[in-house]
């Protein structure tokens, strides 16, 4: 690429056009729905200036984990007041998701500002919509005397728009294999990917307790700080509090987090090498606030419980199977999914097939989307006869799987569980919202 726009010429929306218009425009201005690379995004990032979006920088990668480990950074922030600005991709229904200041969203006429400013600096460079959205995410922040940003990485890290940012802090969840195609086809060529956002002589938190090799020969080549779980620090749980072992305090008789008590302390660790200031009181009242929907999301509808998760991936898989122990305990487990065809659905199944009872598959109508028949074809599932049923949209999946659960005969009504892609768990989300 030349960095160079090649497109036919549309028709550029303004600062007055509604955000819709703004967000179809996105999706025309490259000729690649993904493109990794950062020349680009400096160019336009050098011409408007945005090099630090906040006071500090936390930047967050991994496979699995990221959305949570950047829920706990948030709220204990918050709670120990300081003003907060957090970028996260993708949303589940409303573009505003992506973009919160102090816990809130922002309107569609601040994203058309942005928009509209980052059209101006881009001039003839060529962005795609996750570039284009990432750099106006770092204009809105600009815009606000924020304390500390915090930056959720996209696809990989190294050559992620969001890496254009040096961060303070760089902090790696749980490594799995995904995106191969872009990242590579094992867990030490994706590991190296992701500790491309760590910075020389500064701090590397890795919350993988089996972490690839590759990420602390990174860290050594180029000087960053490593702090890895179970060796630099750690926790335990107990069944009605956890303790955390830190990396120079530690913290006892916590409250137990609705999110994955792994990403919590890893999130512990990513604050105690922040030069802010975060009292024992703020940390466990953001350990008790902090929820991301989408993420081991709770819902009651219709006499039905319902979970929400947007794991797509075998590694997600295997924690979704200790959660849906623990929640289901003897009632049987309805599965609504929908999932995107660059995904190796068959793992995931296969993973999971010892807790569903009945599967109900849905169609992703997006363009990456895959089909209830192709689902259904898995080995996985046929090979150890599982119920199945296929629907044409994830919407007629979950009502046939809410209605079989509400009709259901046993003594307890069954667990729907709705998970597969943020697209599967966002279409429910509006369903039930609507």
């Amino acid at each position: 690429m030349t960095g160079e726009t090649d497109l036919v010429s549309c028709i550029v929306p303004d600062n007055k056009s509604p955000l819709n218009e703004w967000l179809a425009y996105l999706e025309q201005t490259h000729p690649n729905e993904i493109e990794l690379g950062l020349e680009r995004v400096d160019q336009v990032l050098q011409r408007a200036g945005l090099q630090r979006p906040a006071r500090f920088v936390i930047t967050v990668a991994g496979t699995n984990g990221k959305g949570s480990t950047v829920a706990y950074l948030d709220t204990i922030l918050r709670a120990s007041g300081y003003k907060v600005g957090v970028y996260t991709s993708p949303h589940l229904v409303h573009y505003n998701e992506r973009v919160s200041i102090n816990g809130e969203w922002l309107s569609d006429a601040d994203h058309v500002q942005a928009f509209a400013a980052i059209e101006q600096y881009r001039q003839q460079t060529s962005l795609t919509y996750f570039e284009f959205g990432t750099l106006a995410a770092f204009w809105l922040m600009k815009q606000q005397p924020l304390d500390v940003a915090i930056l959720e990485v996209g696809l990989g890290g190294r050559l992620d728009a969001v890496n254009v940012v040096d961060p303070d802090i760089a902090v790696i969840t749980s490594i799995g294999i995904d995106h191969t195609q872009f990242l590579g086809d094992n867990r030490e060529l994706i590991g190296r990917e992701k500790a491309g956002i760590a910075r020389s002589d500064t701090p590397l938190i890795c919350g993988d307790s089996n972490p690839p090799k590759s990420i602390r020969q990174y860290a050594t080549d180029i000087n960053a700080i490593l702090h890895q779980v179970g060796n630099g620090f750690s926790f335990n749980e107990q069944p009605k509090e956890w303790h955390y072992r830190g990396i120079e305090s530690n913290l006892l008789q916590l409250p137990l987090p609705r999110l994955p008590l792994m990403n919590a302390a890893t999130a512990l660790a990513a604050l105690e090498c922040l030069p802010l200031a975060v009292s024992a009181d703020a940390i466990k009242l953001g350990l008790r606030n902090a929820e991301l929907a989408g993420r081991m999301q709770q819902r009651h509808h219709q006499g039905c419980d319902i979970l929400l998760d947007v794991a797509h991936n075998a590694h997600a898989a295997g924690y979704l199977v200790k959660v849906l122990k623990k929640l289901a305990k003897q009632r049987p487990v309805y599965a609504v999914v929908g999932m995107l065809k660059d995904k190796d659905h068959n793992a995931v199944f296969e993973t999971l097939n010892g807790v569903i009872d009945h599967w109900y598959l849905g169609t992703l109508t997006e363009s990456r989307g895959n089909t209830a028949t192709v689902l259904a074809a898995a080995p996985a599932l046929n090979d150890k006869q599982q119920l199945v049923d296929c629907y044409d949209t994830i919407e007629s999946a979950f009502e046939s799987a809410l209605t079989a659960a509400q009709n259901s005969s046993d003594d307890e009504k069954p667990l729907v569980f709705v998970f597969g892609s943020f697209y599967t768990v966002g279409s429910v989300n509006h369903y039930l919202r609507s």
